[in-house]
């Protein structure tokens, strides 16, 4: 894919932001100035101003001296990179690789490739950005190129067409002064007085001699605007690798809408990441509306998954957090998070997959969706031996276990937190109860099972056991007993109820 690159010149920042907040200063010239060195020097004017003969540059005394109804306002160093930030923030609905013109501090430059025919190719996009920055109250110049230093040239000196073709910086560069190629002024004023006022009149000279008169730095800034150089943008915003955009003809305003528009970036998105092996674990949609605020909602899966009807199901629970205004002009889809899929090897003996059955991780995902992550609780073996302890609470709903549920033995579906006394007759020395007394009530066995001896872990309380006993009686009810201690002459063994089966 060709690379293309978009310039955006603001070419009365400060002035027009001041207007924007304050339209009663439209009839009146005024200045932003900074102190330096005890003195005020103005840093930015308004057209007003600038007709009247101030410039950037000279004292603020000065300048009243030649406009006496001039209106000083105070600068502060951080401003315009402020200012461009939140501009690049609201620009992001135009392409995702957005960076702060660091030399002019007075623009921006967009990495536009594969962006433009979203709204019908260059001209239309162009067209499209000055009309919205316009409607804004900014006044600003735009330009195209195949890099960024080319499109800043023509952006601020360019005098024929903002729309550079394919290949064309070169030509496009020729009649422009040396000042569009971002040089410091000693090296501007070096070439002045040599003559070259043109870039046509040094771009074909030998570069061992450029080197040698006007040093590395302008070789660098030649190349970058040619194309032989490389310049790389730091963008306001890290790129997400897997992202889509869809941009709307016509603003949308209805539920139906908004899922017609999730499912294709969903189509798309779940295409790109069923080619690479990967899955979405986190999404999240931004809709950008016309009047220029932006909503976003967010979803998030227990694995990595590229079905498309499990995340629209995902989006389907958050729409009605959408609130489309006016209508939505433009949709991007990111997955910020993203996770190798693994095809599950199916074993025949294995009954209880948990988290690897797709069908519980996307009942997860939804309930999630519904009540938050935070009010599921997922519990996973421990390395424990009495029953009561042989569980933990899991700190994430995904986070795995080096233990095996152990499935050998039966175990009761309610299972007591900490085991109740209980009264008991039972025949010596290894026989289950005849009857038991629990709460008050006598419960006479009818059938029983066991016993099932479990020992406490040797490296705390070497030879305590327990033997456990699963009872039926009369009722039906069953009923999980233990036995803890050996019977002697002590009389130390007590009993215990532990748990109740279905």
């Amino acid at each position: 894919m060709q690379r293309r690159f978009v310039s955006i010149w603001f070419r009365q920042l400060l002035a027009d932001w001041q207007l924007i907040r304050r339209p009663e200063l439209s009839g009146v010239p005024f200045v932003f100035a900074a102190p330096d060195h005890g003195r005020m020097i103005i840093t930015a004017v308004s057209s007003l101003a600038a007709e009247s003969g101030v410039e950037v540059g000279m004292r603020a005394a000065d300048a009243k001296a030649i406009c006496p109804d001039l209106e000083v306002l105070d600068d502060k160093p951080e401003r315009p990179k402020k200012l461009l930030k939140g501009l690049g923030e609201w620009c992001v609905r135009y392409s995702p690789i957005i960076a702060i013109d660091e030399f002019g501090m007075d623009g921006l430059l967009l990495d536009v490739s594969g962006c433009t025919h979203l709204w019908g190719g260059e001209r239309g996009y162009l067209k499209e950005i000055v009309s919205r920055l316009k409607s804004k109250g900014y006044t600003v110049r735009l330009s195209i190129a195949d890099t960024p230093g080319a499109a800043w040239a023509v952006s601020h000196y360019g005098k024929i067409t903002p729309l550079i073709p394919t290949g064309g910086q070169v030509d496009a560069l020729l009649d422009l002064v040396p000042d569009a190629l971002r040089l410091e002024e000693p090296v501007l004023a070096k070439l002045r007085k040599l003559g070259f006022y043109q870039i046509k009149s040094f771009i074909g000279m030998p570069r061992s001699v450029l080197r040698r008169r006007f040093g590395e730095d302008f070789l660098l800034r030649l190349g970058q605007a040619i194309g032989t150089e490389n310049e790389v943008l730091v963008p306001l915003r890290v790129p997400v690798l897997f992202s889509e955009r869809l941009a709307c003809l016509e603003p949308i305003k209805t539920r139906n809408g908004i899922e017609i528009a999730i499912n294709k970036l969903l189509e798309n998105l779940c295409a790109r990441m069923q080619a690479e092996g990967k899955g979405l674990r986190t999404g999240i949609l931004t809709c950008y509306r016309i009047d220029g605020k932006v909503v976003w909602v967010d979803i998030g899966t227990s694995g990595a998954t590229h079905s498309i009807s499990h995340l629209f199901k995902l989006f389907q629970l958050k729409i009605d957090q959408i609130r489309p205004a006016l209508g939505i002009e433009l949709f991007v889809l990111d997955a910020p998070k993203v996770d190798d899929v693994e095809v599950p090897q199916e074993e025949m003996w294995t009954s209880t997959p948990g988290l690897d059955d797709k069908s519980v991780i996307r009942l997860l995902d939804r309930v999630a969706g519904k009540v938050g992550l935070q009010v599921i609780h997922r519990y996973l073996p421990a390395t424990k031996y009495w029953p009561e302890r042989s569980v933990q609470k899991a700190i994430s709903v995904t986070e795995k276990s080096d233990t095996r549920w152990r499935v050998n033995n039966p175990r009761p579906t309610e299972l007591l937190k900490t085991p109740v006394p209980i009264e008991v007759m039972a025949i010596i020395p290894d026989h289950p109860p005849k009857f038991f007394i629990y709460k008050g009530v006598r419960h006479t066995v009818a059938k029983a099972d066991g016993p099932e001896r479990i020992e406490r872990e040797w490296w705390l309380d070497q030879g305590e056991h327990r033997d456990y006993y699963q009872v039926e009686d009369e009722q039906g009810g069953r009923y999980w007993l233990f036995r803890s201690g050996h019977y002697g002459s002590d009389n130390k063994y007590k009993w215990f109820i532990h748990g109740f089966f279905a």
